[in-house]
């Protein structure tokens, strides 16, 4: 506690050291006592809250010590006997919590849950992931008896749209009783995410602190050097200083200590102004790549202004880091630049698994060394230490020795498709100052604790899986979120890396937003259905989704559109009164107005439509000799056909014109359907490049044009020189519009006999009838949009009970639907494919198998390839394994018609891409051999594995399920946990 201030009054004094005393005897006092740290405002808010018994929803920047909160809950639940759920998105968090909360609590008052690791389950605090939850509420697990409090960490992941609506089921179905507490990123819509779980939870306190402890400069790295990405006041002093050294002469060569940290002055937080520097980089940038594309200067170039190579009077003059183009460095060369201004240890977010491993590579042939001998010394010990329990034959496999290579310098990637143990080891070397850069794809900043002095992004793109696609300001924000350690470092440090295209002010907007919106990705799936229709039956099953956030939103977006429909029927009545006329009803006359206008419109299309057609089909019939009149535009006059394309998709035949000159002529160049008017015989040897026999065709023309005129006509092909004059209105009965017409006819009649035809003021309500009508419409599309929100997961939910009731796992019961023996084996599936799960397990695909052709085959009800390549099954490793296979495949085509039918998405195609490496693996191949061919790395390997082990054990559990079958389960997971698999989860 800090001390008491000189300035107060005795009375002041003792008010103050009475509320001291009173807030130690207190629970939060007791634990803010062992704190190494004073709490923050917001801090002890939400830990008050939490003492009072209320549910607490804390909305902070990353760095900020939300976690402060959920551990005083941990505090509360061992101080009132009570046990408490930690709850992460990802295995890896929920490993590196229960190491911190063992150190802090002792190692036999903490289990961890997460699917493939149990320890200590039974414990009073418990870490689990968040699916782990869902699961047990589900199945009623006893382990839920006496559960006080559920701290729910990263809660902003509900947005996710493959596992978030994971989150909401766990809000939705936890006891009454239970406080939960929500730690978030610092969301746009905390105040809506909050008044939800006020709903569902109860009385739940909003707290949301924008500051950040460690203040976050942001800054560009161009070449080698530093720039500020804001403007502040010495950095438009340094670029006139560069600008002034330009002007009076070439400039020095930038000594080393040139990269140093840029010249800053005020607080980041306050800075919003591009920095000058970088928007003239980007302009001579621009400039340059025009130089390139236009060495010439293009057109347009006055002949006294000088090529913009220039600067300053002289080719090829810059300034101290405005130049034309700028040399991006290496990754050695960012991590040096870095180690030189003291910005270390780092993390260099690069959205490629293989341009991470790639990186410790760069930096490891470039000689990069980035530690002493005694922290060299401390590594190796962590790395022997991690290895002893790995097979020798798997270590070159696994890339241990590159991997070792590179942490004994200091340097690591961190990656889904690393093995867990390596990650841990990274994790926890890095967080002991051991590792001072970690080269890392974005799933390092979904949570794990490891903040740096500086974050660097290379690009601000990323591949999403289906494209590449733009980062947004959530996901800035969340990678930079590990720059700048509490406690140890007083500012972090943001680089993104200069790149040709980089726009400042885009990359201002992404970093100056500190906020995203939180939107449900909630929908209901088979086993969530099925469950709460055990548990609460269909009809209250429908009304708990229904308080979804999911709906909570859509229902929030109704009663914006609701207010949008009221003021426009407001608007609506004013127009209606307005248009009233004293002669009659003006609404029909409008009406009248608003058809006939409708009528005329569609006389005019389709009358449009009938002379194209037409006139096409007169092109197309036309034959070489054949004389037409053209009475449209430049082509005006008469004109003989010389040549007709017959494969032509529209017909533009060759003429040769009154005047001598040779043209094609399309629908677009006639007024209307065209006829020969006369016919000549075109030479057998003509030819038009000669003037001579254009000349002489013409002559022959014009005889054939005054016969016809005369009224000798060229036998059946006069057409009276009607063919280019027929009106429109020839056009339309021709084409068969003679209802039509007739519709027109009657309506103009009814117009012009209705009494409100006579008013004088007959346009003045017309005007206000029109704009009474064009915002009907919008009126009328906002009501149906409403219609299309409203009860949206109830809908959903229907749909896929009926799904359930056509394979039997639902039936009618006494006034509501019950769960059948099927619909009993479907509660303990989860997943994906969870219904095919079922399916196929029904269907007998599961068998005639041993306990090798089983875990393959399990695999293709989990794994999926990171993108989507459709093809035909390989061939399988036996023939009992390929009936298998074939079960499940004829399920699956099933189930995607029927889903197809109740307009529900469709469950992913099983993927076959890790048949082959588990059953390998099943059978005791080594992990050389099971992963030669594939492109699976060994961490991805080892996790595929560990959810298809997940699967076995659930379906080991499931009732009524053949004993033959349970067996094989429990032999399949024994087959294949085994070496790096059995080894990688919680270090001891």
């Amino acid at each position: 506690m800090s001390s008491v201030p000189d300035n107060l009054s005795p009375a002041e004094r003792f008010a103050l050291d009475a509320e001291r005393r009173a807030f130690a005897k207190t629970e939060l006092g007791a634990f803010a006592a062992d704190l190494p740290f004073p709490l923050d405002p917001f801090q002890r808010e939400a830990c008050r809250a939490l003492e009072a018994g209320h549910g607490v929803l804390v909305a902070a920047p990353t760095g900020a010590g939300k976690t402060v909160v959920g551990e005083f809950a941990v505090y509360l639940a061992l101080r009132r006997g009570l046990k408490a759920f930690y709850t992460t998105p990802i295995k890896a968090l929920s490993n590196q919590k229960y190491g911190e909360l063992c150190d802090a609590y002792g190692a036999d008052r903490v289990g961890l849950l997460t699917g493939d690791v149990t320890i200590n389950g039974e414990a009073p605090v418990v870490v689990m992931t968040t699916e782990v939850l869902r699961n047990m509420l589900y199945a009623g697990s006893s382990t839920l008896g006496g559960l006080g409090y559920v701290v729910m960490d990263e809660v902003h992941y509900l947005a996710d749209r493959f596992r978030g609506a994971v989150w909401e089921e766990v809000i939705i179905h936890l006891p009454k009783d239970v406080r939960v507490v929500s730690l978030s990123a610092t969301v746009s819509n905390a105040e809506e995410f909050g008044a939800w779980l006020d709903t569902v939870r109860g009385e739940t306190d909003i707290i949301v602190s924008e500051h950040r402890p460690v203040p976050l400069w942001q800054h560009v790295m161009v070449g080698r050097r530093l720039v500020d990405l804001f403007a502040t006041r010495s950095s438009f002093e340094d670029l006139a200083d560069a600008h002034d050294r330009t002007d009076e002469g070439p400039e020095e060569p930038q000594k080393p200590d040139a990269e140093r940290l840029p010249r800053r002055s005020g607080d980041p937080r306050e800075l919003t102004a591009v920095n000058p520097e970088l928007a003239e980089i980007a302009r001579r940038e621009t400039q340059a790549e025009h130089r390139a594309r236009f060495p010439h200067g293009g057109r347009g170039r006055r002949r006294d202004e000088r090529p913009r190579g220039h600067a300053g009077g002289r080719q090829g003059g810059r300034s101290e880091g405005v130049q034309a183009s700028v040399a991006r460095a290496s990754r050695p060369q960012m991590i040096q630049s870095l180690e030189r201004q003291g910005l270390l240890p780092a993390i260099d977010f690069i959205f490629s698994r293989a341009g991470c491993d790639a990186a410790v590579q760069q930096c490891v042939d470039a000689g990069l060394d980035l530690t002493t001998p005694a922290e060299r010394a401390r590594i190796a010990e962590a790395v022997e230490a991690a290895a002893k329990d790995l097979p020798p034959s798997d270590l070159g496999v696994l890339g241990f020795w590159g991997w070792r290579e590179g942490l004994l310098r200091g340097l690591a990637a961190h990656h889904a498709g690393l093995l867990p143990t390596f990650k841990e080891v990274v994790e926890k070397l890095f967080a002991a100052g051991l590792v001072k850069a970690v080269f890392a794809t974005e799933t390092l900043a979904l949570g794990v604790n490891m903040p740096a002095r500086s974050v660097l992004i290379e690009k601000l793109e990323k591949f999403n899986g289906e494209a590449h696609v733009d980062i947004t300001a959530g996901e800035y924000t969340q990678l930079t979120g590990r720059a700048g350690r509490r406690g140890i470092d007083v500012e972090g440090h943001a680089v993104v890396q200069w790149r040709p295209g980089l726009d400042p002010a885009a990359l201002a907007g992404l970093a100056s937003r500190r906020t995203y919106p939180l939107n449900s990705s909630f929908r209901p799936t088979y086993n969530m259905s099925i469950n709460l229709v055990a548990q609460f039956g269909r009809k209250r099953a429908r009304d708990i989704l229904e308080s979804s956030f999911a709906q909570f939103q859509a229902d929030r977006s109704v009663v914006g559109l609701a207010r949008q429909v009221r003021d426009r029927e407001e608007s609506l009545a004013g127009y209606e009164k307005a248009m009233t006329c004293h002669l009659g009803d003006f609404t029909e006359y409008a009406r009248l107005r608003e058809e006939l206008s409708a009528a005329e419109s569609y006389a005019s299309r389709e009358a449009g439509r009938a002379r194209r057609s037409m006139t096409v089909d007169s092109l197309a019939r036309l034959q070489p000799g054949d004389v037409v009149e053209l009475a449209q535009g430049r082509l005006s006059g008469t004109a003989v056909v010389l040549a007709t394309d017959a494969n032509a998709r529209e017909p533009r035949p060759h003429v040769l014109t009154f005047d001598h000159n040779l043209r094609r002529i399309g629908f677009q160049d006639l007024d209307g359907p065209i006829e020969p008017i006369a016919r000549i015989r075109i030479p057998k040897h003509f030819d038009p490049k000669r003037p001579k026999d254009r000349r002489d065709l013409a002559a022959s023309m014009r005889h054939a044009v005054d016969r016809s005129h005369s009224g000798h006509s060229a036998g059946d092909h006069a057409g009276g020189g009607r063919g280019a004059r027929r009106s429109r209105r020839d056009f339309a009965f021709a084409a068969g519009y003679e209802d039509t017409e007739r519709r027109i006819t009657e309506l103009r009649h009814r117009l012009r006999t209705h009494p409100c035809h006579g008013c004088a003021e007959r346009e003045d309500h017309a005007r206000w009838a029109e704009r009474w009508t064009k915002l009907r419409r919008e009126t009328d599309r906002l009501v149906e949009q409403i219609k299309g929100r409203t009860n949206t997961i109830a809908k959903t939910f229907d749909r896929v009970c009926e799904v359930l009731e056509s394979y039997g796992c639902l039936e009618q019961g006494d006034g509501d639907v019950r769960v059948t023996d099927r619909g009993q084996q479907l509660r303990r599936i989860y997943g994906d494919k969870d219904l095919l799960t079922a399916l196929s397990l029904r269907a007998g695909a599961f068998d005639d198998v041993d306990e090798a052709e089983l875990a393959a085959l399990a695999s293709i009800l989990v794994y999926q390839a990171k993108r989507d390549e459709p093809g035909l099954p390989p061939k399988m490793p036996t023939v009992s394994l390929d009936v298998a296979v074939d079960v499940v495949l004829r399920e699956w085509s099933q189930l995607e018609d029927v889903e197809e039918q109740h307009r529900l998405p469709r469950t992913a195609e099983p993927d076959f891409g890790l048949v082959w490496p588990l059953y390998k693996w099943a059978r005791g191949r080594d992990l050389q051999n099971v992963l030669s061919g594939t492109e699976l790395a060994a961490g991805d390997f080892v996790r595929w594995v560990k959810q298809v082990i997940d699967l076995l054990d659930q379906l080991a559990d499931v009732p009524r399920i053949e004993p033959r079958v349970r067996r094989l389960c429990h032999a399949g997971i024994d087959s294949i946990k085994r070496g790096v698999v059995a080894y990688s989860g919680v270090a001891d």
